[in-house]
């Protein structure tokens, strides 16, 4: 996050913020990635963590830069029925970052018919609910239901996947869980699909050098209930560090490290970056607390045997090893990989761009 931190004038509000034909993907939109990518990192780190710090103070400036709140209450007079100043507002509003006025006119709005029927694309319409449940106001539809409308919903044959495909089913994801908090909000039958199809589908963005979709999916797969594929995990970090330059910084595609310097293209790599950091924070996060449960299994099963007087002498040994306190050496250097990655900390445009 030092590279971010140094470079944070780059995500800050111009002139152009509320102009009527500004291009919101290149306003709005890279403040509204930092800040979303700040509160989780926030949420999945330790206060002690430097990277938590970091994640803390380009929050408040983030913040700082919407008027602490009253550019959105502006921007909901100028367009009342656009739903992305309630998509970005929600990631500060998730934080306690909160304006009274804004949410009291949002509030009123979202009443409307004509805001319950604006159409948009399925999984934009999940953003949408899960920006009214974070920022507390009544959900206008229902989360299952728009689930099943769209492409990830309805488990669609796995090699029909494509770039559009692999950002739409990220976030869709991201939605339903806001943003790696709650795996449990992955339906059984949607987590069973991603366990299955992630693996292949990442061998092949990293093929192809789509590091930014690859990061996405590296984040969705650590926002999915269940143990972590730590298999998947050390071979997926391992390629997608070649990709990261000295600098931490992370191209949305193409060569990386060896390539054009991503360091000095702030609008190729600040989303890949951001994302590397927020897969990172949540696969590390994963990590401890897979490692957690299985040392309170093993000390649950090693008290029953003794209990029991169960002859273990063939599995003692095995748990004995993770007992210990030690970490497997596939763990070992999953941890080294995300931590790495975590050190990258940059803006771009990657992802999709967001509509009015």
């Amino acid at each position: 996050m030092a590279w971010v931190s140094a470079h944070r004038g780059e995500f800050a509000l111009g002139d152009d913020a509320l102009a009527e034909h500004a291009n919101v993907n290149f306003t709005w939109k890279p403040l509204g990635e930092l800040a979303q990518i700040c509160v989780s990192i926030r949420r999945h780190t330790e206060t002690t963590d430097p990277l938590h710090e970091a994640a803390c103070d380009l929050l408040a400036f983030a913040w700082r830069q919407t008027g602490e709140g009253a550019l959105f209450h502006e921007l909901q007079r100028l367009e009342p029925f656009a739903t992305y100043p309630l998509e970005i507002y929600a990631a500060f509003a998730s934080a306690g970052l909160r304006h009274t006025d804004y949410e009291r006119a949002t509030a009123t709005v979202a009443r409307t018919r004509g805001w319950q029927v604006t159409e948009q694309e399925p999984n934009r319409r999940l953003s949408v609910l899960n920006s009214e449940r974070r920022s507390g106001l009544p959900l206008h539809a229902d989360m299952d239901r728009a689930l099943g409308r769209t492409w990830l919903g309805g488990l669609p044959e796995p090699w029909t996947f494509e770039r559009a495909a692999g950002y739409t089913l990220t976030h869709v994801v991201f939605h339903l869980t806001d943003w790696g908090l709650t795996p449990l909000g992955v339906p059984p039958r949607v987590a069973e699909y991603l366990h299955q199809w992630l693996p292949p589908w990442l061998d092949t963005c990293l093929e192809d050098e789509q590091w930014d979709l690859s990061c996405e999916l590296l984040a969705v797969a650590g926002s999915l209930p269940g143990p972590p594929d730590l298999t998947m995990l050390r071979a997926v970090w391992a390629r997608l560090a070649l990709a990261q330059d000295a600098s931490g910084a992370v191209p949305e595609v193409g060569s990386g490290r060896d390539g054009h310097p991503p360091a000095h293209d702030f609008v190729g790599c600040y989303h890949s970056t951001l994302m590397t950091a927020f897969a990172a924070a949540l696969t590390l996060d994963r990590l401890c607390a897979h490692e957690a449960d299985a040392a309170t299994t093993t000390t649950t099963a090693t008290a029953d045997d003794a209990d029991t007087h169960t002859d273990t002498k063939g599995t003692t040994a095995a748990a004995a090893a993770d007992a210990d306190g030690s970490v497997p050496t596939a763990k070992v250097r999953v941890f080294e990989h995300a931590a790495r990655a975590t050190r990258a900390a940059r803006p771009g445009p990657g992802g999709q761009g967001v509509s009015r």
